[in-house]
């Protein structure tokens, strides 16, 4: 009879936030079909919609509250990612769901899709946990792959609210990393994102570092390259002479996301960074003796509790100084939980302004710096479809390089650029 038959549900996921909520995603979807359930092609087939949240910044809070809301009511709506353990009360009060996962759910969100098919509510919010290893996954560019070496870090910062979503740290050994780049890289991958809360802390909790792991990832065999993520400068700075020598390898882009949030000290002391400017200066000097033609990123949040005049004038000085390639800027938002939502705000007109003038000054740096590409000529590899039917290649320093022609993602082609623009440079296939 058909009551003995498995209900099984057509999913469609929606992938929100950071690499590391990216991996998690694909990995959601490889339980889900391991599980015998499948994934629909638009949302308009899904019997569930899976909703993989970010909630790093109050702007982005928003955003997936009135997503969530949005939903279409003749879909069951199952809520995962950070926002739950971030902000369950405003989920609970405002958006009227089926289920909800924390972040980095593989088990779990089998158990509470088939919960949810049996009519059942399913709120399951552990986190300690640090996913399986080997769970199948479902990767979203058959190229690149987003491989977590840890979750949780050891910072402390009076801003951040993942930390509260996200726990302590938790790595993975060098031998499972290690394992999950071999299959990777065998099956076809050309692109290793090693992703993580904070990689300049990885393994510290068990006797290992950063420079140790890349040393044993580059002597995977095979044709690959490896895109390390975001590194806290307080956990970098012993390690950055090593780290800067592993990222020499001829495997790893030349690209280091070092985020400062501040070039003033009392800032960063309010922060709780456990760093100075200096230290962060420190560190970009190291990187840049040992790998020329590096691609600097930074992240700084504007407007912070405590920032006066003066201390944003620190930033700005620091920025000319160091000409990062990229600069995430951020506006200061007070998040639940953390010590800084108790202190006291910057008039939000200051902010704006403020805001603006890194922005414009981030933007003239990056296109300063992108025009020293003019003229270069090397290979890239091809690694995402682009607009208006082009495709997105990178060099060896993690530039994305917009070219014209018949490509297949994972090919490698030779090209010379000829045009730069803010955030991407242009090339001729040579």
């Amino acid at each position: 009879p058909e009551s003995c038959e498995r209900n099984m549900a057509k999913v469609y996921l929606y992938n929100f936030g950071c690499s590391a909520n990216l991996a998690d995603g694909e990995r959601m979807l490889g339980c889900l079909e391991r599980a015998g359930h499948s994934e629909a092609s638009t949302p308009e087939e899904a019997d569930i919609l899976i909703y993989n949240t970010c909630a790093v910044k109050g702007p982005t809070e928003d955003r997936m509250i009135s997503l969530l809301k949005a939903a279409p009511k003749d879909k069951k709506v199952l809520v995962a990612g950070c926002l739950p353990l971030i902000n369950f009360e405003r989920l609970r009060r405002e958006v009227d769901f089926n289920g909800v996962v924390g972040p980095a759910a593989s088990t779990e969100i089998v158990e509470a899709v088939n919960r949810i098919l049996r009519g059942e509510k399913p709120i399951i919010l552990n986190f300690n946990s640090k996913p399986e290893v080997n769970l199948p996954f479902k990767p979203s560019n058959p190229v690149r792959r987003i491989i977590p070496v840890a979750y949780g870090c050891l910072s402390s910062c009076s801003y951040c609210c993942v930390r509260i979503a996200r726990g302590r740290l938790r790595s993975y050994t060098i031998e499972e990393v290690k394992g999950q780049v071999e299959r990777a890289v065998r099956a076809g991958v050309r692109e290793i994102w090693l992703t993580g809360q904070d990689l300049a802390c990885y393994g510290l909790d068990q006797g290992l570092s950063l420079a140790q792991l890349l040393r044993e990832v580059v002597e995977v065999e095979g044709c690959f390259y490896v895109r390390v993520g975001m590194m806290n400068p307080r956990f970098l700075l012993s390690q950055a002479e090593e780290v800067a020598e592993a990222f020499q390898h001829p495997k790893i882009f030349k690209f280091l996301h070092l985020p400062v949030q501040s070039g003033d000290d009392e800032v960063l002391r309010l922060m709780n960074r456990g760093y100075t400017s200096g230290d962060f200066k420190a560190i970009v000097n190291v990187f840049r003796r040992k790998v020329p033609d590096l691609t600097l990123a930074t992240d700084i949040i504007c407007g912070f509790p405590g920032e006066t005049e003066e201390a944003f004038q620190n930033t700005l000085r620091l920025l000319e100084e160091v000409k990062p390639d990229i600069v995430n800027v951020s506006k200061f938002y007070p998040r639940p939980g953390t010590p800084a939502r108790l202190m006291e705000k910057l008039p939000t007109k200051l902010v704006k302004e403020r805001s603006r003038m890194l922005t414009a000054l981030a933007g003239k740096i990056a296109l300063e710096r992108n025009r020293r590409w003019l003229g270069w000529e090397g290979e890239i590899l091809i690694d995402e479809h682009g607009l208006h039917g082009t495709m997105v290649g990178r060099n060896y320093a993690y530039k994305p390089i917009v070219v014209n022609g018949k490509l297949k993602l994972g090919e490698m082609v030779r090209v010379k650029i000829s045009k730069s623009f803010q955030n991407y440079l242009e090339g001729e296939i040579s």
